[in-house]
């Protein structure tokens, strides 16, 4: 008989891994306790696969050999729990994939800046003509290609929800960026519990792979004198220079070094496409990933130029009557929204707020002294962040949707102002994701 394998969740990375297992010839069921979406059903119905919406049946589920749980859902639901009682495997859909594909697998982690950097590293792989995959928490369902598609390489951001469910799994080319309290609320609000989490990413390396991380990460730092990592380390730093293979920066100067006998790719930090100094961090990381891979020094320096940045972060939207506005709807942390007021040159009129993480925004307030004229809300509970800065800006608008929000900071706004987006919270309270939230306030501004 046919081993059972149950699907969570059918979001991108559920039906991609129901495609695949039902491939591998398992006996396949996805149950979601929402509604699927239209596109993702169709494909559910067209390769033949049993699924169920708005409700998880316990009897279809708990006779699984094995079940693939999308990263949304949290362990701590009685579901799972019941799953962990009856020592049934609960993995992630890279876990799964991971098993059925010999490509060399590149992936990134990181509080902040992951999906910049693997879509640059993306970039870079794809401009040296490398037949490359892009996936995990941005682009296609990894496991999707890796039933469809026959990739040579792959480009997987991970989050550390993924790297929860991820056991056997071994990265290649493993990128750490950086680790700063978020998603406490998923690790027991225990910070410790979710850095042991990111560095999940270098289980299973040996010798024979790399590990590339950032050398100024105090938390890194301490966590590998502890827990000292077996593959190949492969440091960035924008504070000291490196002798040996890494990247550093020596005044405006970015130097990458790999395989010493060979002379240094050096460039300045004004021709990189990325600007601001964590996307200093994110272009030295995704340069010696493609090193690592064996990417033409030429190739990666073209890239660094020419790469254009995503949607929702950073994103320029318009200027109106000498006010412009950003839109950095990706930034559901408060270390994300630290990166933006810290690159800001202008007085800016600031909106934030939405779900709150356990978010300490102690961080923000040096930053929100130099640069923040007012702050407009957009959530249904404000509390925290009016308590938070009430005695630093005189100005605070509460605010609960969109239109509201453009329409409060144009009022306050003035020619040469910026109005930046930058929430630092989860957007689940208003919207239906970061997304979301981003066209929406993108339509209000257009609509002014």
């Amino acid at each position: 008989m046919a081993k059972r394998i149950v699907i969570l969740g059918s979001g991108e990375s559920g039906v991609g891994s129901a495609v695949l297992a039902k491939q591998k010839g398992f006996d396949v069921f996805v149950s979601d306790k929402g509604l699927i979406n239209e596109k993702y059903k169709e494909e559910l119905i067209k390769e033949n696969i049993l699924f169920e919406e708005g409700t998880h049946t316990e009897e279809k589920i708990l006779n699984a050999s094995e079940v693939i749980k999308s990263p949304g859902i949290p362990d701590k639901v009685e579901l799972v729990q019941k799953l962990h009682a009856k020592s049934i495997p609960v993995i992630s859909e890279i876990e799964f994939a991971g098993r059925y594909s010999s490509a060399k697998k590149i992936c990134i982690t990181g509080s902040n800046g992951k999906t910049t950097t693997t879509l640059l590293t993306y970039h870079i792989l794809k401009k040296a003509g490398y037949n490359v995959g892009l996936g995990g928490n941005v682009g296609k369902s990894f496991a999707m290609q890796v039933a469809r598609e026959n990739f040579d390489y792959y480009v997987l951001e991970l989050s550390s929800f993924q790297l929860d469910g991820m056991y056997s799994f071994t990265a290649d080319v493993a990128v750490l960026l950086n680790i700063t309290p978020d998603h406490l609320d998923r690790y027991d609000y225990k910070f410790e519990n979710y850095v042991a989490s990111k560095f999940r990413i270098v289980q299973n390396q040996n010798k024979t792979n790399h590990f590339v991380y950032c050398a100024d990460d105090e938390v890194m730092a301490e966590y590998m004198k502890a827990n000292p990592v077996r593959s190949v380390p492969v440091p960035f730093t924008i504070k000291k220079p490196i002798d040996g293979d890494g990247a550093f920066l020596n005044g405006n100067q970015f130097t990458l070094n790999y395989k010493q006998k060979q002379p240094p790719l050096i460039m300045t930090i004004e021709q990189l496409a990325l600007q601001g100094k964590h996307n200093v961090y994110n272009s030295m990381a995704a340069s010696l990933a493609a090193r690592i891979v064996d990417v033409r020094k030429e190739i990666i320096r073209e890239s660094l130029m020419d790469f254009q940045n995503i949607e929702h972060r950073l994103e320029f939207v318009a200027t109106v009557n000498g006010i412009e506005f950003i839109n950095d709807s990706k930034a559901t942390n408060v270390n994300s929204t630290w990166y933006a007021l810290e690159s800001m040159q202008k007085p800016v009129v600031w909106i934030c707020g939405g779900q709150d993480k356990g978010n300490d925004y102690n961080e923000l307030t040096d930053l929100v002294k130099q640069h923040v004229k007012a702050i407009i809300c957009l959530g249904k509970d404000n509390r925290k962040i009016v308590s938070a800065f009430k005695d630093v800006v005189e100005t605070i608008v509460e605010t609960d949707n969109a239109t509201d929000a453009v329409a409060a900071s144009y009022k306050i706004g003035k020619k040469g102002d910026v109005v930046l987006l930058s929430p630092a919270c989860a957007s689940f309270d208003l919207y239906k994701n970061y997304e979301d939230r981003g066209l929406q306030f993108k339509a209000a501004v257009r609509a002014l």
